[in-house]
C-alpha cells in the first residue's frame, strides 16, 4: 500500500503546499461536543441531509428556517405524539419541500432518536460512544434503524453532525484503489466496506490524523482539483 505520506504530499501539490492544504481541513470533531448534543438538533440534522438528498441544497437551506416551524423545532418528544393529521398537513405545507416520503422520515426518525436516547440517555452520546474504528458497523446501524439514513445521506449526517468520520465518495474511493486496495469501483460489499474501514484505521495509526482529515486529504489528492473557493463551499453546504 501507498503511504499516507505521499498521498497527503500529493494533495499538498495540487493545493499549493502544505500550508493551503492544512487551510483546507475542517476543525477536528469534538465528542465532548458531540455528546452534549439535543436530540432535537440530531433530528432537524437527519431531516436537512434527507430533504438535501437529490435536491439543490441551497434551496433547502433557504427554507430551513419554515421547517423548523413546520416540524416544531424537530422535539422528537413532540413529534412522537403528533396525530396523523399533524402530518398529513405537512404534505401541502408550502414552508418545506413536500415530499411525503422524506416527510415520514421524520417522523419515523423521531421514534428512533427515541428508542436510542432511552438506551444510551441521548443520540449525542451515543454517537459519542461509538468507536471510530467501526464506522461501516454505524453506517450499517443508521440504515437499518433509521429512515432514509443509507448510503451517502447517512454518511453526510455524521459528517455535519460532528461526528469524526471517513466518506466514501467516488475520488476518495478511487484514491483507496490509487493505493493499492483492493476493492470496487464503487464499493458497497461488506468485504470491501471492511477492506476500507481497516485501511483508515490504519492510516489513523500511521499519522494520528482524525478520520475527518484522512477522508479530506484522500479527495485532494485525486480526481477534479477543485478551487479552495470551492472546496469552502462545498463545507458549508
Amino acid at each position: 500500500m501507498l503511504s499516507f505520506a505521499k498521498i497527503r504530499a500529493r494533495a499538498a501539490s495540487r493545493k499549493g503546499g502544505e500550508a493551503a492544504l492544512q487551510s483546507l481541513l475542517a476543525p477536528v470533531p469534538s465528542p465532548d461536543r458531540l455528546a452534549a448534543l439535543s436530540d432535537d438538533r440530531v433530528l432537524a440534522e437527519m431531516a436537512r441531509r434527507i430533504f438535501s438528498s437529490g435536491f439543490a441544497w441551497s434551496v433547502i437551506e433557504k427554507k430551513w428556517p419554515g421547517f423548523e416551524e413546520a416540524f416544531l423545532g424537530f422535539d422528537p418528544g413532540q413529534l412522537v405524539f403528533q396525530p396523523d393529521d399533524f402530518w398529513d398537513a405537512r404534505l401541502s405545507d408550502k414552508r418545506i419541500v413536500r415530499n411525503g416520503q422524506k416527510i415520514m422520515a421524520v417522523r419515523r426518525n423521531a421514534d428512533f432518536i427515541g428508542e436510542i436516547g432511552h438506551e444510551h440517555g441521548s443520540f449525542g452520546k451515543f454517537l459519542a460512544a461509538w468507536p471510530t474504528t467501526d464506522q461501516i458497523g454505524l453506517w450499517d446501524l443508521l440504515a437499518k434503524r433509521g429512515s432514509r439514513l443509507g448510503g451517502n445521506t447517512g454518511r453526510y449526517f455524521l459528517r455535519f453532525i460532528g461526528y469524526d468520520g471517513f466518506m466514501l465518495t467516488r475520488d476518495i474511493s478511487a484514491c483507496l484503489r490509487d493505493a493499492g486496495l483492493e476493492i470496487a469501483e464503487v464499493p458497497t460489499s461488506k468485504r470491501d466496506l471492511a477492506k476500507i474501514q481497516a485501511q483508515f484505521n490504519q492510516w489513523t495509526e500511521e499519522t494520528g490524523l482524525p478520520y475527518t482529515h484522512l477522508s479530506r486529504i484522500c479527495a485532494m489528492s485525486i480526481g477534479e482539483n477543485y478551487s479552495a473557493e470551492t472546496i469552502a463551499e462545498m463545507s458549508e453546504e
